[in-house]
Parts: C-alpha cells; structure tokens; sequence
C-alpha cells in the first residue's frame, strides 16, 4: 500500500475551494501532457460542489484544455439522473453544462434503472470498455474525488454493508443506512488502483469522522480507512473545521513541482 496520507488544512471553506482547484488543475494539466487525457471520477455532496464551483471560475476554467477531461462517477443514488438527489445532476449543473463538457466526455451511473445490481455490471463493463482493461484488470483512474460522511462512510461505502467486502467487481449496488437506500458504488479495490485519491470535508460535523480515518489506529473497519492507493497517493484537503480533532496537523505536504 501507499505511504501516510497528505494532509493540507485550509483556513475556510473558499481557501478549500482554492486548493482543491489547484491541485486538480495542476493534476489534469500533468495527465494531458502524458497522455494526451485525464480520467476523473467526480463526487457528490456538498463539499465537492465548492470545487465544482472555484473550476468554473474565470480564474479556472480557461487553465485546463476541458475536451480532454473524461468525467466517471464514484457513486450514485438509484434515482432519475434529473432528481434532486441525483450525484450526477449536481455535478452536471455545477460543473459539466458551465464548462459545455460534451456528452460523449461524460459517463454516468444510471441510477434510474430498474435493477441496482444490473446498472452496477453495466457501468463496470463501460468502465472497462473505456480503459480497453478486461477482467480480472483494474483500470486506474488519473483523479478520484470522494467526501467523508459522519459515520466514515465514503461513496456510498457504508459500515458494515457487503460492498465493503467486495474484491473482483469494480461496481457494486449498495445500500444507504438512511436517505435514498439504494444505491452503486466504486469497490474498495476499484478506487485503490487510482493515481491520487483526493478527499475534501469540511465543517466541524465531520472533525470525529477525520480523526477516525487518519489518526485514530484503534477504529475498526472504517470505509474511508480502507481507501489506500496501491501505487499512488491519498490527500485530504480539510478546513480547519474538519481538522479540528487532529492531534498533529501535516502541511505543505503536496507539491505542484514533482
């Protein structure tokens, strides 16, 4: 597994916005230039959209050459792709219509269909479909975007749910304790093959669930924890808020000159 995760603690949550833009910018700038595209897997919630909304910016969006960006999903609720709760309607009205990404750059999980389990062999054969990675290869996406919930799920990684357990699949139905219960998710191994897993939380709500993840080496199968690259790297951007329960605070971590 990868080394120790790279903490950066922003002040608040537009200097969040900030450093995560930067650091995705700076990434998709470095994917291009090596193959000529970048491979991002988008999040919902709350604190992505703070992202979503620094990329659309002036002082953004003309930074990254956005017909080479290939956008996939790392979750979905099993609903309409134009419902309220739907991870891919936040992103595409924050992020994917304001930056004019064509349709044929976006892949999303369709959360509508009838049977979770069928939607979730569906998007992995798109998903290998895409890398040109047939079974029992793991395609390995440039950027991985994921949020912390409370209870230290990530993605809809619940504790304690079958999903956790899953080693072959890249896509599996899941279900939520609460709020829309059905759900498809990226598996545990499927995000470990990424070349940086980024996550982003905020808020004071979540400083328990932080300290969990990244300190506290008694907890138990927290999902969040098992999210460890096998060759890449796991950084958290956090405002002080979310960091709030961190005994030691890691800074200056990342570098934008490797």
């Amino acid at each position: 597994m990868s080394g120790a995760p790279e903490v950066r603690i922003a002040e608040d949550a537009q200097e969040l916005g900030q450093e995560a833009a930067d650091l995705f910018v700076w990434l998709g700038q470095q994917a291009v230039a090596a193959s000529g595209r970048f491979r991002v897997v988008l999040s919902g919630g709350t604190t992505p959209k703070l992202l979503y909304a620094m990329l659309v910016s002036p002082a953004f969006s003309g930074q990254l050459e956005w017909p080479r960006v290939e956008f996939y999903f790392g979750d979905e609720r099993c609903v309409p792709p134009d419902h309220p709760e739907s991870n891919f309607r936040m992103a595409d009205e924050t992020l994917l219509r304001p930056l004019k990404i064509a349709p044929e750059r976006i892949f999303r999980m369709r959360g509508e269909a009838d049977d979770p389990d069928e939607a979730a062999r569906e998007y992995e054969t798109v998903l290998r479909t895409q890398f040109g990675v047939p079974a029992p290869g793991w395609p390995s996406f440039d950027l991985i975007l994921l949020g912390l919930g409370e209870d230290g799920h990530t993605a809809s990684l619940f504790p304690g749910t079958p999903a956790l357990e899953e080693r072959a699949r890249l896509v599996v139905a899941s279900r939520a304790p609460g709020g829309v219960k059905n759900r498809l998710t990226l598996t545990v191994p499927a995000m470990n093959q990424a070349r940086v897993v980024l996550f982003l939380v905020s808020g004071i709500i979540k400083a328990a669930a932080v300290h969990a993840v990244i300190e506290d080496r008694e907890t138990g199968r927290v999902p969040a924890k098992l999210i460890r690259p096998v060759s890449g790297r796991v950084i958290w951007i956090l405002d002080r808020a979310a960091a709030s329960g961190l005994t030691v605070a890691k800074q200056g971590v990342v570098s934008h000159e490797e």
